[in-house]
C-alpha cells in the first residue's frame, strides 16, 4: 500500500523528495533578506586559556573546555556577566552505565542521547540473567536544579506517553543500566498509540537488530522541531507544552542516527558485551565513536543512517525508508555535530548494506501496563509506563 503524504519527508538537501513537511527546516535555501556577516574584529583571547583537548579527547570533553574558556571571557568582559556568573543555556552532561544525554532545562527532555549496541553475550552456552524491567519506575532526575527539573506530574493526563529516547530494552545487561533510562532526564514525550507502543518501538527493533550484521552499533537519539506551511504559505514550528504550569515541550519529531562498523565474527563473540566468569554483571559497552575516526577510515563495513519519524501515530505499513534522511540534514536541524566528517565521508549509506524494515510485534501487554500506569495519581511510584 502506499503511504500517506503526511508521513512522508523530504530533504531538499539531498535532492531526493519523499514528502514535503520536513523539507524546510532541514534544507539549506538562503534567505534574501539574510544580513550579511559582521566584519567586526574578534574579541581579544582570554589570558588564561583552559588546555586544549587533546587528539583523543571525545566530544564532551571538548565542550567542558568550551564552557571554561567562556567563564573566562566572561570574568574579562566585566559588568553583569562578571557579577552573576555565565546565565546559561546550559545543557546539562549526564553519564549513565549504558549511555550518554544532554538534557535541556528550557524544553526539559534530552537535546541528545548516545549508546552503543552490542549484543549480550552467552555465557556457558546459556542465555545471561537479564535486568527485570518490573523492578524499573520512573523517576525524576534530582541531579537537575528543581525549576529546571521535569516532574512525574507534568505527564499526569498529559495525553502523552513518557517516551524513551534510550529504551529499556537496550540495557538489559544490568538491573541498574536499566534502572538509569527511566530518570525523566531520558524521557520525552510522545503519542502513546500508533507512535511510542507501534511504529517508534518498531523502529528500536530495528536497530537493536543491527548487531545481528555489524559488531558495534553507535546510536544517537535526538528530539526535533521542525516546521511545516501554514495557510499563509509561511513556515511555522508549532508544537504542544505539558504540565501544570506548562513545561516539558512536546517534539514533533524524533530522528534516529545510526552508525555500524564492522561485520560480526561467525562463531565468535566479536562485537558482544564481554562475558566474565568472573563477575555475572558484563561491562557497558563504550559509548561513542567519536575520536576514533582514525580507526574507523579503514574500515571496510560501515553503515551510516538517519531517520526522522513525526511525533504522531504511523501505520505499520508505512516503509521505514520513507523516513531516510542525510545526516547532515539532523545536524543543521538539530544544531548538533554527531558524527566526525572523516567518518561520515567513508561511510556508505547504511539501507543500501542492510534491509531497512520493521518487524512489526505485538506489544500488546505492555500497552495494557502503559494504560495502566498513566492512569495512576500523580506523584506515586510506578510501574514502567512507556513500551520503549
Amino acid at each position: 500500500m502506499a503511504p500517506s503524504p503526511l508521513f512522508s519527508i523530504s530533504l531538499l538537501a539531498a535532492g531526493a523528495v519523499v514528502g514535503a513537511g520536513t523539507a524546510a527546516l532541514l534544507s539549506s535555501r538562503p534567505r534574501r533578506d539574510a544580513v550579511p556577516e559582521s566584519k567586526a574584529p574578534a574579541p581579544p583571547l582570554p589570558s588564561q586559556q583552559a588546555p586544549l583537548p587533546s587528539s583523543s579527547s571525545n566530544t564532551f570533553e571538548t565542550d567542558l573546555v568550551d564552557r571554561r574558556l567562556l567563564a573566562v571571557a566572561a570574568r574579562q568582559a566585566g559588568g553583569a556577566i562578571e557579577s552573576s556568573g555565565y546565565p546559561g543555556p546550559v545543557s546539562d552532561l549526564l553519564v549513565h552505565t549504558a549511555y550518554i544525554s544532554a538534557y535541556d532545562r528550557r524544553l526539559k527532555h534530552p537535546v541528545w542521547v548516545t549508546e552503543s549496541l552490542l549484543k549480550l553475550p552467552l555465557a556457558n552456552g546459556q542465555k545471561p540473567s537479564k535486568a527485570d524491567r518490573s523492578f524499573s519506575v520512573f523517576m525524576e532526575d534530582e541531579r537537575i536544579p528543581e525549576k529546571f527539573r521535569a516532574k512525574m506530574s507534568d505527564y499526569f493526563k498529559s495525553g502523552y506517553d513518557r517516551g524513551h529516547m534510550v529504551a529499556a530494552a537496550d540495557a538489559k545487561f544490568s538491573q541498574q543500566a536499566m534502572n538509569e533510562t527511566f530518570f525523566l532526564t531520558n524521557i520525552a514525550p510522545q503519542v502513546g498509540e500508533g507512535f511510542n507502543r507501534d511504529y517508534w518501538a518498531h523502529t528500536e527493533d530495528f536497530v537493536r537488530r543491527l548487531t545481528d550484521k555489524f559488531a558495534d552499533v553507535y546510536v544517537f537519539t535526538v528530539p526535533l522541531y521542525l516546521p511545516k506551511q501554514d495557510l499563509d504559505g509561511k513556515w511555522k514550528v508549532s508544537y504542544e507544552v505539558i504540565g501544570n504550569p506548562p513545561s516539558v515541550s512536546v517534539p514533533t519529531h524524533f530522528a534516529k542516527v545510526v552508525l555500524g562498523v564492522g561485520r560480526p565474527s561467525a562463531g565468535s563473540n566479536q562485537g558482544l558485551l564481554p562475558s566474565s566468569t568472573s563477575s555475572s554483571t558484563p561491562k557497558p559497552p563504550a559509548l561513542t565513536p567519536r575520536g576514533l575516526a582514525g580507526n574507523l577510515l579503514q574500515e571496510k563495513w560501515i553503515g551510516l543512517g538517519a531517520f526522522v519519524i513525526p511525533n504522531t501515530p504511523v501505520p505499520n505499513e508505512v516503509p521505514l525508508k520513507n523516513f531516510v534522511v542525510p545526516v547532515d540534514a539532523v545536524e543543521r536541524a538539530a544544531g548538533l555535530s554527531l558524527f566526525p566528517e572523516p567518518v561520515k565521508g567513508v561511510a556508505k549509506q547504511l539501507c543500501s548494506l542492510v534491509d531497512c524494515s520493521i518487524i512489526v510485534r505485538d506489544f500488546s501487554d505492555a500497552n495494557k501496563r502503559m494504560k495502566r500506569s498513566n492512569s495512576a495519581p500523580a506523584g506515586l511510584s510506578l510501574p514502567p509506563a512507556s513500551k520503549s
